[in-house]
């Protein structure tokens, strides 16, 4: 599948959101993340922010919740304008029911894992999903140092979505970097997450460009093996 690169405005200035969404020309998605200072230590924005930046931008918005109870929030992005919404597994109740309901509503259902919880116990439950995050780091702050033992992770989780046939994105996020996203990409994901990595640049769009070329290799020497 083809890389995607997702800039995550939790690095970017808050106060010029739709001219910093307007700097990642290129981009495939805007990366929103979402945190209630319960489920993770910190408090960015809600559904009303959503909403206005939704009618701001014509690139779609990748929302991820690190909140308690998505069973009863998540919809609301979808309604807010969200395209994909990411809920965590750790926090739902009933995720197959609450991917279905992201579905109707016409979105894209992604499940998110913190770095300790493993992929195995969920594997009957990929067919009900879009695409599945693994984090890179723990959640909750942007400008972490990526965890190198994600990685055999992300493997796991590529054999898994391709024994199975599945046409699943597979998303990381935390740390990524020029210096990190080959690993990535190597160990089979296709979707990517950078913040402080392109909004910390001096030309943010140059630096979605060099990512996204930096990934494509990777996958290419990953299903060719050169």
């Amino acid at each position: 599948m083809a890389v995607q690169i997702n800039p995550s405005i939790l690095s970017a200035d808050f106060a010029r959101l739709a001219a910093e969404a307007d700097a990642v020309t290129g981009a495939d998605w805007l990366h929103v993340d979402v945190m209630d200072n319960h489920f993770v230590p910190n408090l960015t924005l809600g559904v009303p922010i959503v909403e206005s930046l939704a009618k701001a931008t014509d690139t779609p918005l990748d929302c991820h919740l690190m909140i308690e109870d998505p069973d009863r929030w998540a919809p609301q992005y979808i309604e807010a304008g969200a395209s994909s919404v990411t809920f965590h597994v750790e926090a739902a109740a009933a995720p197959v029911r609450l991917a279905r309901e992201i579905r109707a509503k016409g979105g894209r259902a992604s499940m998110a894992l913190k770095p300790a919880t493993p992929i195995e116990p969920y594997e009957d439950l990929l067919p009900e999903l879009d695409m599945l995050l693994i984090m890179t780091v723990e959640p909750g702050f942007g400008g972490q140092a990526f965890l190198d033992i994600m990685l055999p992770k992300i493997r796991r989780t590529r054999q898994l979505i391709d024994k199975h046939g599945l046409q699943l994105w597979l998303q990381v996020d935390g740390g990524v970097s020029a210096s990190t996203i080959e690993r990535c990409a190597e160990a089979g994901a296709d979707v990517f997450v950078a913040g402080s990595a392109v909004y910390g640049a001096e030309d943010p769009a140059a630096a979605v460009r060099g990512l996204r070329a930096q990934a494509e290799a990777a996958c290419d020497h990953r299903a060719t093996g050169k």
